[in-house]
């Protein structure tokens, strides 16, 4: 997915460069899934003025997990990101809200709303109590950018699968700091094919 085009350029290349205007320059991508693939067409990040490198998975870590691979731990906080998502959202304001929350884990949010197709019926055992018709419900759902503080390094296990929710919750546990960043500058996960071809209607 990190490699479909959306207008004339591959995803994965549109993420660097808008990681680049914020001075982003050092990359480190986490493969497994046709590697060979990504390493051939990103190289070094010399194509694009940036330093990368790689984090090779012998198996499915996850987000998280593939963190676990780090060779050493940065001194600075780490913005990690899906690579099939497309945003506008500003870095600049994620780091500083990170920063000055004085978080140890950020996790970007949006809002997302469902609208139930039907009338909902509120019962009590038999008795009919009202009906909603078709309400819409509201939820925060993750958009797939974080920012993580070094010492949350710590609490990846080694060479095991590992999601964000699971090194969130884990961190929560243990009474570390974590806050969340509402997105609402334009986002979009490609992962299915009808955002895949949203992506490139909108892509002006």
């Amino acid at each position: 997915k990190p490699l479909l085009k959306v207008g004339d350029k591959v995803v994965l290349e549109t993420i660097i460069e808008t990681c680049r205007s914020y001075g982003f320059h050092r990359f480190v991508l986490a493969v497994n899934y046709r590697a060979e693939m990504i390493t051939s067409y990103c190289g070094d990040g010399s194509k694009w003025g940036v330093e990368i490198s790689y984090l090779h998975e012998k198996k499915r870590l996850g987000t998280a997990g593939a963190l676990g691979l780090l060779p050493e731990v940065p001194d600075l906080p780490l913005l990690v990101m899906n690579a099939d998502v497309l945003t506008k959202v500003n870095l600049q304001r994620l780091l500083d809200f990170h920063v000055n929350q004085q978080s140890s884990a950020t996790m970007c949010v949006r809002e997302y709303d469902f609208q139930v197709p039907y009338g909902v019926v509120k019962i009590d055992k038999q008795r009919l109590l009202g009906i909603e018709e078709k309400p819409v419900h509201r939820f925060f759902v993750s958009a797939g950018i974080y920012v993580l503080a070094p010492e949350t390094l710590g609490f990846i296990p080694k060479d095991k699968y590992c999601d964000m929710p699971t090194l969130f919750e884990s961190l929560l546990l243990n009474k570390f700091e974590a806050t969340v960043f509402p997105i609402r500058e334009y986002w979009l996960d490609i992962g299915q094919p009808n955002d895949y071809e949203r992506a490139n209607g909108e892509y002006n």
